[in-house]
C-alpha cells in the first residue's frame, strides 16, 4: 500500500468542508448525477494547476450555481438573475489582475442574461464564461430553457417544444463565435470519461486566455440533469452524448488565441481633484448657501411636447439648485414619440431630504401646451403658481386661488433668435415670480446642462429676457 500514489484528490482552492443545513450535512446541493459536481472539480483542478486560486473572483447568479460560493475559497461574488457578464465586466475592469470567472446556466446565460452575455463578448471583455447547459431550468422545476431540443416536454411545453410557438433550440456558441471579440470559445460535454478530460482541457485553455490578457473567452459545458429530465445517471450521461451533442456539436468554435494580441492596459484614472474640470463641474457653480431661512418645498410638474424642452428645462433647475446647497430630484416621464409626443417632469427642490421625486401635487406648473394644462391644472395645491405658454388663459382653465401667468415664451424666444429657447425664457420667468434661485447660479449651471457652446449665449439671454417678462403688463389670474 505505501506504493500507491494519489494523483487525483480533492482540489486545494475547495473549502475543507461544505457546510449546509439541518439534515443534509452529509451530501452537497446537487443531485446524483448533477454535472454540476463535475463541473465544479473540473474548474477547480484547472484553477490550482495555473495557480491563479489567490488572484480568483468567481461571479455565480441565480440557478444551480448560485451554490458556487459554497465550494470554492476564492473570492465570491453573488449576482443578480442573467447579470454575471455585468458584473464580471465591472469586476475585471476595476480589478484587472484578478482572473474573473462566471459560472451560468442555459436558463440564465441564454434567456434573461442574453443582452449582458452577448454585448459582453462583443466588447471582448477580458473574463471568462463557464456555461452549463443541461437544456432545462433545473432548479425552478423543469421549465422550457432556449436550449431545450425540439420535441422535449418540460413544465412550460407539455406537448413538446414546438418550433411555432417556442422557436428552435439556442446554439449560444455559434452565436458568439460570430462576433469578432471573442478570443477563444469552445462547447465541450460531460457524457463521458474522454468527455470530460476535453471539457478540462478548454477550460484550463479558457482561463490561459484571459491571464494572457487576449480577451473575452467562454466554454460551454453540456451537463446531464437527470433529475429534472427523470432519467437515472447513467441514461442521463447516455442523453449528454447521443442526445445533446447532436443537436449541439462539440469543439471549438472560435479560436484567435495564437494572432490575437493582448488588450491594452486600462487608462489610469484621474486623479480625484481633476474630476470637476472633466466633468465641467468646475464653471462656476456657486457655492453660496441660500440666503432665506424659512422652509423652501419647491415642487414642480413641467409639461409640453416632446421637442419643447421640457427634459432640460427640469435638469437645468435641478442642477443650479444643487450648487444652492438644496436637495433636487429631476424625475423624466415621456412618451413613446420623443419628438411631437408627450412629456413632462418632475422636480423637487427643498432645504431638507426629498421623500419621493415623484411631484402628484404640484405647488408650480408650468405647461407647455393647452392639452397639459388641461391634464395637470386641477392637481396644483390652492395657492399654486401656473406658467401657462399662450396669450390668454382659457376660461375653463381658470380656478379661483392659483397665481396663473399667459405668456407666449416660444414667441419671446423667437424674437430672440431661436424659438428653441422658449423653455429657458419660461426659467427666467419662474426665477424672477418665485425668487426660489438667484438668477446667476441657473448662469453658472447652464455650461454643465446646455453641451453646446453655440446655445450657451442665446440661453444666457433667454434666461434674463424671461426674468424681465413679469411686469404689470403681463396678464395675472388670481
Amino acid at each position: 500500500m505505501s506504493e500507491l500514489k494519489c494523483i487525483h484528490g480533492k482540489a486545494d482552492c475547495f473549502y475543507e468542508h461544505y457546510e449546509r443545513k439541518g439534515e443534509a450535512q452529509h451530501q452537497t446541493h446537487y443531485c446524483p448525477g448533477c454535472g454540476h459536481g463535475i463541473a465544479h472539480k473540473l474548474l477547480a483542478e484547472s484553477i490550482d494547476e495555473l495557480g491563479i486560486r489567490d488572484r480568483v473572483i468567481l461571479v455565480s447568479p441565480v440557478g444551480c450555481s448560485v451554490f458556487l460560493y459554497y465550494y470554492f475559497d476564492v473570492g465570491n461574488v453573488q449576482v443578480a438573475h442573467g447579470r454575471a457578464p455585468a458584473a464580471a465586466t465591472a469586476l475585471k475592469r476595476a480589478h484587472p489582475e484578478a482572473i474573473v470567472i462566471s459560472y451560468q446556466g442555459d436558463g440564465d446565460l441564454a434567456a434573461i442574461g442574453s443582452a449582458e452575455i452577448l454585448h459582453a463578448a462583443n466588447r471582448g471583455e477580458n473574463y471568462t464564461a463557464i456555461f452549463i447547459n443541461n437544456a432545462i431550468y433545473g432548479m425552478t422545476g423543469g421549465q422550457m430553457a432556449p436550449t431545450t431540443l425540439m420535441g422535449n416536454r418540460t413544465t412550460t411545453t407539455p406537448f413538446g417544444r414546438n418550433v411555432f410557438n417556442d422557436g428552435y433550440p439556442l446554439h449560444v456558441s455559434e452565436v458568439i463565435a460570430t462576433l469578432e471579440a471573442p478570443a477563444y470559445v469552445e462547447r465541450a460535454a460531460l457524457g463521458n470519461v474522454k468527455q470530460i478530460l476535453q471539457a478540462k482541457k478548454a477550460i484550463k485553455k479558457a482561463l490561459e486566455t484571459q491571464m494572457k490578457g487576449l480577451g473575452f473567452s467562454m466554454v460551454e459545458i453540456l451537463s446531464p440533469c437527470p433529475t429534472i429530465w427523470k432519467m437515472d445517471p447513467v441514461e442521463a450521461q447516455k442523453h449528454v452524448r447521443e442526445g445533446l451533442a447532436a443537436v449541439y456539436p462539440l469543439g471549438p468554435k472560435r479560436d484567435r488565441t495564437k494572432e490575437a494580441e493582448p488588450r491594452p492596459a486600462p487608462v489610469p484614472p484621474p486623479a480625484l481633484e481633476e474630476l470637476p474640470r472633466i466633468l465641467k463641474l468646475d464653471k462656476g457653480a456657486s457655492t453660496t448657501a441660500p440666503a432665506h431661512h424659512e422652509t423652501v418645498d419647491f415642487r414642480v410638474k413641467i409639461a409640453g411636447f416632446g421637442g419643447q424642452g421640457v427634459l432640460l428645462l427640469g435638469q437645468l433647475l435641478a442642477e443650479a439648485g444643487m450648487d444652492y446647497g438644496l436637495e433636487v430630484s429631476w424625475l423624466p416621464s415621456y412618451g413613446p414619440e420623443m419628438r411631437s409626443g408627450t412629456s413632462n417632469c418632475h422636480v423637487r427642490l427643498s432645504n431638507t431630504p426629498v421623500d419621493s421625486p415623484f411631484v402628484s401635487c404640484p405647488n408650480v406648473l408650468i405647461a407647455l401646451n393647452e392639452p397639459s394644462l388641461r391634464k395637470f391644472i386641477a392637481t396644483v395645491e390652492p395657492g399654486g403658481l401656473v406658467f401657462y405658454n399662450g396669450t390668454t388663459i382659457p376660461a375653463d382653465c381658470v380656478r379661483p386661488g392659483l397665481r396663473m401667468h399667459a405668456i407666449p415664451f416660444f414667441a419671446v424666444a423667437d424674437e430672440l433668435g431661436s424659438t428653441k429657447v422658449g423653455n429657458i425664457v419660461v426659467l427666467g420667468a419662474l426665477l424672477s415670480a418665485t425668487g426660489v434661485l438667484p438668477l446667476e447660479v441657473v448662469d453658472h449651471a447652464l455650461p454643465r446642462v446646455v453641451k453646446a457652446e453655440k446655445w450657451i449665449e442665446i440661453d444666457r439671454q433667454a434666461l434674463r429676457r424671461g426674468a424681465s417678462l413679469l411686469s404689470p403688463e403681463v396678464p395675472v389670474h388670481v
